[in-house]
């Protein structure tokens, strides 16, 4: 029988399997290189992508921002114009009543009595005065009770004078229109 070497020929399949083998790997190794490359460049741009959505909006967002602080400026200006506004047309209102009350003032006082002090706050009226006799407040007083804008009356202090002519006087009253004290009664 003839001797047959099987070895080497056994040999070179295994070293050709193996650089197949190797071959393969290397393939293999470097089609995965190429995918995570792939993945990692997709997944940056991804992320550079959204990172321009974010400052666009955050930009749009700085912008708002100024025009609210517009629109909030602008109301605090319109409230104080309205206050201002609301100010100015109630002392237009008032004026003719103010001269009404000065007017009355001057109808109720009776002679012999004189003011001295007049101080108004809000719609009570402080009077400081000087009459000549006791019975010339007390006329005043009635005269005021009677008045259509005057309203409560209250004499808070009467003190003789030093020189024995007439007495210092404090009253105390509430300023109101016709109609409030029509409806009061």
């Amino acid at each position: 029988m003839a001797k047959i070497n099987l070895l080497p020929w056994r040999e070179e399949l295994r070293k050709e399997r193996q650089k197949h083998f190797f071959v393969a790997l290397g393939c293999t190794v470097a089609l995965a290189f190429f995918i995570l490359f792939l993945g990692h460049s997709s997944f940056i741009s991804s992320i550079a992508h959204q990172e321009s959505r974010n400052g666009f909006v955050q930009t749009e967002l700085d912008t708002l921002d100024l025009q609210i602080k517009e629109v909030n400026n602008l109301k605090e200006k319109k409230a104080e114009l309205l206050a201002r506004m609301e100010v100015i047309q109630s002392l237009q209102g008032n004026r003719p009543v103010m001269v009404r009350v000065f007017d009355e003032f001057v109808r109720v006082l009776p002679e012999g009595v004189f003011f001295e002090k007049l101080s108004m706050t809000g719609n009570r009226i402080e009077i400081e005065g000087v009459s000549e006799s006791n019975n010339r407040i007390s006329k005043l007083m009635r005269n005021m009770d009677e008045s259509d804008w005057f309203d409560e009356p209250n004499l808070t202090a009467v003190k003789a004078r030093e020189e024995g002519k007439g007495s210092t006087f404090r009253l105390a009253l509430q300023q109101v229109a016709p109609e409030q004290k029509e409806a009061s009664k």
